[in-house]
């Protein structure tokens, strides 16, 4: 075969040999998407799941470990989610889109639970009112006090952030619980707060102050339900402790 006959066979090569070094990732995305719609998120690991977010804010890179350092130093997808933009910004390369990616899927799965505990009364959902909780505060770093207003059906009206203090307290005003229950024509009232330490054990002041904003409450005719407390893996509940 002369010189000029074999330049063909080594020029057909090349497609093939691109083919080869091109992007890795590149399949591996492919596969995930296609184990999450046919198998359902109980099909990928976590880190797995958290690598198809990432791919919509990254679209040409290896995220995979990226994925596995992100949950190794927040702990869990939980702690991830609940992470401050602050926290995020910077991690592995994370740029202000993954980021906000981020930070959107935290807030859908919120608003979906809070959704299911607007759909019914409180009292007769009160494991969807825990789960929500759970998800809306048992990650934050310091405390948040928040308070759930019901209406004359113990359907919920409003649930609002009050408060955010430092690792232990967040401060509580008796009198501006009150004027805002009044405002909202509420007929009762949950407490909640977290402890950033984990243990949902309620503290003296926890239950002085409970004291008191049931005291205000009760001036108005507007009843204290309950305050609950969200530790990391359990909670507290003032009225089946007794101390309500």
């Amino acid at each position: 075969m002369t010189r000029s006959e074999g330049k063909p066979a080594r020029a057909a090569s090349r497609p093939a040999a691109a083919h080869r070094t091109g992007p890795h990732h590149t399949g591996h995305r492919d596969r995930l998407r296609r184990r999450l719609i046919e198998g359902g998120p109980a099909a990928l690991a976590d880190y797995e799941l958290l690598e198809t977010v990432l791919f919509a804010a990254i679209p040409r890179r290896d995220v995979k470990p990226l994925a596995k350092a992100l949950l190794a130093e927040f702990g869990s997808l939980g702690g991830l989610l609940a992470a401050e933009p602050a926290a995020l910004a910077g991690r592995g390369g994370l740029g202000p889109p993954a980021v906000a990616l981020i930070r959107a899927v935290a807030a859908i799965g919120e608003r979906a639970l809070r959704d299911q505990v607007m759909a019914r009364p409180i009292l007769g959902g009160w494991q969807q009112l825990l789960d929500y909780l759970r998800v809306a505060l048992r990650h934050r770093k310091a405390e948040e006090f928040r308070l759930l207003f019901l209406d004359r059906k113990n359907a919920l009206i409003a649930d609002e952030a009050q408060q955010r203090g430092t690792v232990d307290h967040a401060p509580v005003y008796p009198r501006e619980v009150a004027r805002r229950a009044l405002e909202l024509h509420a007929s009762a009232v949950i407490m909640v707060h977290n402890h950033p330490g984990g243990d949902p054990t309620p503290s003296r002041a926890d239950i002085e102050v409970t004291r008191q904003v049931a005291q205000a409450l009760g001036a108005v005719q507007i009843t204290l339900h309950d305050h609950l407390i969200i530790g990391r893996n359990d909670h507290a509940s003032f009225k089946t402790l007794g101390l309500l």
